[in-house]
């Protein structure tokens, strides 16, 4: 339902086009705008007709479909985008997990109700809201803070978590009695923690350690949500632009398969090394 005035406009242009102009209500000055638009229009004596088929066919010109090859640069721009996302949420999780995984381990409630709270927090909560809670959150707090450093922060939490909780399993996982040779030998429980019990736990963990690796590289799609311009980020941009929906997600599928293939590599190599020395 529009306004009297704009129903007096709308209806004299109807009458001498054919066309009509549709308004929102209570938006007086919009609808004082499209009313001197009409009476110009009407005074000129425009025939709008006539600007029709060359509305329509600049229309159809810009929405054919564009060669999506010409986007390459933009993709290859952002795998290094992604990688940097992927290494520093690596960082991050893993000593945060392991700080997480001795303080869960300890006998003082002081350290392990903490760290008890924080991993069935993160691994109970989506990581997308993760996301969102770490820019706007956060992000009021620290003024100025990117996108990009937001979502690394984000996924590097969220990662730190389930680091945590492998390297527990690692942990416990040891006979006692590595520990507890360590300890005669002199050794400082500090000293057992750092030379005997993690470096076997990380080993027996790290298959699963790599699956996480893994499932970060893959997360970082994630942060396209606060407008990091990654990889998934870039995909939409490219369909945006080229009007086409599965070519694009075909070059993504095909990027983040070439990264993960060359981690699981990667780790695959790392592992039979360790196995080596036994």
């Amino acid at each position: 339902r529009s306004t009297p005035e704009f129903s007096s406009a709308a209806s004299d242009v109807y009458k001498r086009q054919g066309n009509a102009i549709a308004v929102a209500k209570n938006q007086p000055d919009l609808l004082k705008e499209v009313n001197k638009t009409v009476d110009k229009v009407i005074a000129k004596k425009l025939v709008l007709t006539k600007f029709l088929p060359q509305a329509a066919k600049s229309m159809k010109k810009s929405t054919a479909k564009k060669d999506p090859f010409k986007y390459a640069p933009y993709f290859i721009k952002v795998i290094e985008l992604t990688l940097v996302i992927t290494i520093f949420s690596v960082l991050i999780g893993v000593i945060l997990g392991t700080i997480l995984a001795l303080m869960r381990l300890s006998s003082h409630l002081a350290l392990k109700i903490p760290a008890i709270c924080y991993i069935e927090l993160i691994r109970g909560t989506p990581q997308m809201v993760q996301i969102l809670f770490v820019y706007f959150g956060i992000g009021a707090i620290i003024q100025n803070m990117s996108a990009l450093l937001a979502g690394i922060i984000a996924i590097g939490l969220n990662s730190g978590a389930y680091v945590a909780e492998d390297i527990r399993s690692g942990i416990n996982s040891l006979p006692v009695g590595q520990a507890e040779a360590a300890r005669s030998l002199g050794l400082s429980k500090a000293a057992t923690y750092r030379y005997v019990v993690i470096p076997q736990a990380i080993k027996n963990i790290w298959p699963a350690l790599g699956n996480e690796f893994i499932t970060l590289l893959k997360d970082s799609s994630l942060v396209s949500i606060i407008g990091v311009a990654e990889t998934m980020y870039q995909t939409q941009l490219v369909q945006t632009s080229t009007y086409q929906g599965v070519f694009p997600l075909v070059v993504a599928m095909a990027i983040y398969f070439i990264m993960t293939f060359t981690l699981t590599r990667i780790l695959s190599y790392m592992e039979r090394r360790m196995n080596y020395h036994d």
